[in-house]
């Protein structure tokens, strides 16, 4: 062997010799290579240019590693070798008892082993629909052999599903690169005030460096473009966050749950988990989550309008139309497929790379916000326009001192330069003016809560999926309202059983006739959309599918031993009636294989089912004629359950010789369950109990203003049972006063009738999604703020309609939350009342910035306009007004914006969509602080030398440092716009706390560290505790002038009326 050294390698594949019909073989799939029963073909590739020694050395290495390393001495005769060079080898060989061999790897035989044929080949069949191709390919059980799955089983264990990522690539897309730091930088160097600024420092810059020399000539451009980079980065840095935060929001919204079959059970995965040769479980309302071929189910169509634009269903079925593209809804039916292409190897895949999330939406409150920040922009230009006037004006009549004491313009004496630079300290001044007068920081306080609260929403199991919609909640006055799973705790048990006119005990399968047992196992396991799988003999079955189908499941199986495998091996299924929420039913036909005779079977909603019959059976296989009287007597037993808070589901059969068919208009059979002349077969009664607490929150939405609405699928006693445990009703409500209604009544009412008795409805029973949509079209017609929750796709166009759509996580369907704005992860009504705190949390913390905020502008606008009008210089000079700026946009925002959500939010009316932002108590608040600020502050501006003996520089830091101390106060008084107490939970805020000593400590640096950066003078302890003690009156003042009491009339409407009146 040692003159073998250098010889190529040898190239080996072994695979099994796969059946024409995949998934219905014994013999074991690859990987199984122990089993006696394999069958294997072996292809050697052997290079034609090799001589013919070293080719015989190959042969005998395919000899002993076929004979010895892969198959049992007893099979040798099976072995096919074929294809080595054109030549046929001998079929059979002597077993010979040892080698010393270097066997390759195993995992890499395997990996080879699993390759498909053509997969880019299959994937072109899929994306094209190619139907003829797919035929010449063997259909879609030939897809399953070149993708080497077994159709039933599904994917074995974790290191196949490993393998097939790595080969065939993962179910995830290429993102566009997010939005990077450097984006926001240059987007808020956009902004023109900050421009003019920048400018003007970099000129002043270049006179100050030539007038006074590069040591002290660059103090105030260099200030001056300090304090511009610091705002600029710190706003930047905060925008540059929240981008991520809404990114990293909008992956959590994209990660759907599918149900796949792996290991040969259900199980749940994320989509981004979905390999290639996964088996998919579909039915309605899940999105396709990659291309593949429709392999079994029924009556399956799907919307392909996101990726075809198409707004016709497709049928999708295994002769005609088996192609499922990813990104597709299924609107009806249910059934399987198998994936084929994953990621971006779909047009979805692709076409979702191209798209940027951009999480740039305004939403009605910032749009608001914005005209209020032009409107105090205008007025802060007038003033700073003002102010430049002034202040020019002033300089070149020689109204203007310098340092010391000499007038700062002479026409024969003062150069160019001093002129020039004079000249943009002036520009800088008024422009600053302009900086801090317009409130920049309402944009960022908006982001800023927006981003707080959705990110807390998610803690509180809701999950915003539109920005506008966290505030909107705020508003909402009606609140329509799922019964299953959102009131209740979707956790369904079957405690009662009637067969006929008899209640079964718990010996019900002793006592009934084997006959009727035998027709209940197929009413109950195949007319399902549920599953029963059993790991072990005698393993704890586990259920899949709807609650409901799984309470069922699991009575069928507990209670009357049901054997599901053994059922469905019995039996096939000719036809299938999905159930919806308008049909309320769901219905099969089926033959059992050793039978010609037809069985119909049907389940739903109790009354609906028992309108379909005509005879029931009874425990001793005895079938009755169902007169008036026994349907009186059995709709009085469903009144009785349904009257206990029970979910009444009835059974119901049709035996049949020829089954007939009705053919559509495009000549395609349709067979059709009869509907008429059934046998009842019994009636179950499920429990859901209500979820605790939840009577606690719908007290708490009264409270509020809030009306709770149910409106639920269940029969009127049902609802009103439920209704009363829930706190919606009252327990001695009556049922005849329009506060219960059944969806056909409301939809039969007149436009004018709806309209007058919606606000009194309470409760909706029997009700369809149509109903659902007509009462949300109703109540916004009104002038409501409607909140609806769904879970169905049929509830998308109410969810749509609504103001607030509020889809749940576990059994909402993904056509429903995609029509959403926010969805509850965890079903729970609770939580949609939480929802509506945040949402109110979010409107109250901006009315407190925009309170906080505008105090600063109305002091600084008036300080300076008073002071360069009387003096000819602004107290507060660029650098300081931009110190100021960053408190109150950035850290001001940032304080105030993460507020969370207190009692008395939900003890107040909602607030109006057309109320104004600065209400009464807010113009009250502002104004006693702004109108305390000016006076103090003006004092200082003209008595301050005289009152402390000091110089001007002094002075003027004084004023520089009470002005910021009196906003760092007055920020506590902005956490609460009503309440006396301002520092009630302020504990719970640390973030409020540490900004509040952040911007403390800063200043200090600013008055006594950085004072040619900020034009100040250090201050002694007495002058810091009279600039403390004046700050700190704004507490007593802000307790004082909450007792004033405010008209409920806004303010400007009242002078307008006033006004009115006098014209």
């Amino acid at each position: 062997m040692d003159g073998n050294k250098n010889l190529p390698p040898l190239e080996l594949s072994a695979f099994p010799i796969l059946p024409s019909s995949p998934g219905t073989s014994n013999k074991p799939q690859p990987g199984q290579r122990d089993n006696a029963s394999s069958w294997f073909r072996f292809n050697i590739h052997v290079h034609a240019e090799l001589s013919k020694s070293r080719r015989r050395w190959r042969l005998a290495f395919l000899y002993i590693f076929a004979s010895k390393a892969l198959i049992p001495p007893h099979l040798a005769k099976e072995i096919e070798i074929i294809s080595v060079n054109n030549k046929q080898l001998p079929s059979m060989f002597q077993h010979t008892d040892s080698y010393i061999l270097d066997i390759p790897d195993a995992d890499e035989i395997h990996q080879r082993a699993i390759q498909p044929i053509d997969l880019q080949k299959l994937n072109q069949i899929v994306k094209d629909k190619n139907l003829d191709d797919l035929r010449e390919l063997g259909g879609v059980q030939g897809a399953a052999a070149t993708l080497q799955i077994d159709l039933e089983c599904g994917i074995r264990g974790n290191e196949d599903v490993i393998r097939r990522r790595d080969d065939f690539g993962s179910n995830t897309y290429q993102k566009p690169p997010p939005k990077g730091f450097v984006y926001f930088v240059l987007e808020a160097f956009k902004d023109n005030t900050i421009l003019i600024l920048l400018v003007c420092a970099i000129l002043s810059l270049g006179f100050g460096i030539k007038e006074n020399g590069p040591k002290d000539g660059w103090y105030d451009g260099g200030s001056i473009s300090i304090a511009i980079f610091l705002v600029v980065i710190v706003s930047a840095g905060s925008n540059f966050r929240q981008s991520r935060q809404f990114e990293k929001l909008s992956s959590i919204s994209n990660d759907i749950q599918v149900e796949v079959i792996r290991d040969s059970h259900r199980q749940k995965i994320s989509i981004f988990n979905i390999v290639v040769g996964d088996v998919v479980c579909l039915k309605i309302g899940d999105q396709i989550p990659a291309d593949g071929l429709f392999l079994d189910g029924y009556s399956l169509q799907v919307d392909e309008s996101s990726m075809t634009g198409e707004s016709d269903h497709v049928d999708v079925d295994a002769s005609e139309n088996p192609f499922l593209l990813s990104g597709a809804k299924v609107v009806d039916g249910h059934g399987r497929m198998l994936v084929t292409s994953v990621g971006m190897q779909t047009e979805w895949g692709k076409l979702m790379s191209s798209i940027n999330c951009d999480s740039s939406e305004r939403t009605p409150l910032q749009a608001r916000l914005d005209k209020l920040t032009s409107s105090i922009g205008k007025i802060g230009l007038t003033v700073a326009f003002l102010v430049l006037v002034v202040l020019l004006v002033r300089y070149f009549t020689g109204n203007t001192e310098d340092e010391n004491g000499n007038k700062e313009f002479d026409s024969n004496n003062t150069n160019v330069d001093k002129i020039f630079n004079a000249i943009l300290r002036i520009v800088a001044d008024s422009v600053t003016i302009v900086v801090v007068a317009i409130p920049e920081g309402l944009p960022l306080a908006v982001t800023l809560t927006l981003a707080y609260s959705m990110k807390q929403m998610m803690v509180d199991q809701a999950m915003v999926r539109k920005l506008s919609a966290c505030e909107t909640m705020g508003s909402a006055t009606t609140i329509c309202t799922d019964k299953t799973g959102t009131l209740t705790m979707n956790q369904m048990k079957v405690t009662e059983f009637w067969l006929g006119l008899e209640k079964m005990g718990n010996d019900a399968l002793s006592t009934i006739a084997t006959s009727v047992i035998e027709l209940l196992h197929q009413g109950v396991g195949l007319n399902t959309t549920g599953n029963v799988y059993r790991p072990t003999s005698g393993a704890i079955p586990e259920f899949s599918g709807s609650p409901t189908e799984k309470a069922i499941l699991s009575w069928a199986v507990s209670e009357l031993s049901m054997d599901m495998e053994e059922l469905k091996k019995n039996c096939t299924i000719l036809h299938v009636e999905s159930f919806n929420s308008e049909k309320k039913r769901s219905g099969i036909s089926m033959k059992k294989k050793d039978e010609k005779t037809t069985h119909v079977h049907w389940k739903g909603a109790a009354e609906m089912i028992l309108a379909m019959c005509s005879s029931y059976h009874e425990s001793t296989e005895a079938m009755k004629p169902m007169d008036d009287d026994c349907r009186m007597k059995i709709s009085q037993i469903i009144q009785d359950m349904a009257a206990n808070s029970l979910r009444c589901i009835a059974f119901a059969h049709k035996k049949i010789i020829d089954e007939e068919c009705r053919y559509s208009e495009n000549k395609n059979a349709q067979q059709q369950c009869q509907e008429d002349g059934l046998t009842l077969l019994g009636l179950v009664g499920i429990k859901d109990p209500c979820r605790p607490g939840v009577k606690t929150a719908v007290k708490a939405c009264e409270d509020a203003g809030v009306s709770i609405k149910m409106i639920t699928g269940d029969n009127i006693f049902t609802a009103r049972a439920i209704a009363i445990e829930c706190g919606i009703l009252k327990t001695n409500q009556d049922m005849n006063n329009g506060e219960i209604v059944e969806g056909v009544e409301f939809r039969n009412y007149t436009e004018e009738e709806r309209m007058s008795k919606v606000d009194k409805i309470r409760v909706m029973a029997r009700s369809s999604p149509f109903d659902k949509l007509l009462m949300v079209q109703c109540l916004k017609q009104k002038g409501h703020v409607v909140a609806v929750t769904g879970d169905g796709t049929n509830d998308a166009p109410a969810l749509k309609e609504a103001d607030i759509g509020l889809a749940m996580g576990i059994q909402g369907t993904e056509v429903a939350k995609e029509s959403s704005d926010i969805v509850i992860l965890d079903d729970n009504f609770a939580s949609v009342v939480t929802v509506v705190r945040w949402g109110r949390c979010v409107y109250n913390n901006i009315q407190k910035f925009i309170q906080f905020q505008l105090t600063v502008n109305v002091a600084a606008l008036v300080i300076n306009f008073v002071a360069a009008v009387s003096a000819g210089e602004v107290p507060l000079t660029a650098v300081q007004l931009l110190w100021v700026n960053l408190i109150m946009d950035t850290l001001g925002a940032l304080a105030l914006a993460t507020e969370r959500p207190t009692k008395e939010l939900m003890e107040k009316p909602p607030v109006g969509r057309t109320e104004p932002l600065i209400t009464n108590v807010m113009w009250r608040n502002l104004m006693a602080q702004s109108l305390y600020q000016i006076i103090i502050l003006l004092i200082l501006q003209f008595k301050g030398t005289y009152i402390f003996k000091v110089n001007e520089k002094v002075k003027d830091t004084l004023i520089f440092n009470t002005f910021v101390l009196c906003q760092i106060f007055n920020e506590f008084n902005a956490r609460k716009l009503e309440k006396k107490n301002v520092f009630e939970g302020i504990y719970k805020n640390w973030l409020f706390m540490g900004i509040i000593g952040i911007t403390l400590i800063f200043q200090v640096i600013m008055v006594e560290i950085l004072k040619k950066f900020a034009d100040t003078e250090r201050l002694d302890w007495g002058q810091w505790g009279v600039c403390i003690g004046i700050a700190s009156m704004s507490w007593p003042i802000g307790w004082i002038f909450k007792h004033i009491p405010v008209p409920d009339k806004p303010f400007f409407s009242i002078l307008k009326l006033q006004i009115s009146k006098l014209l």
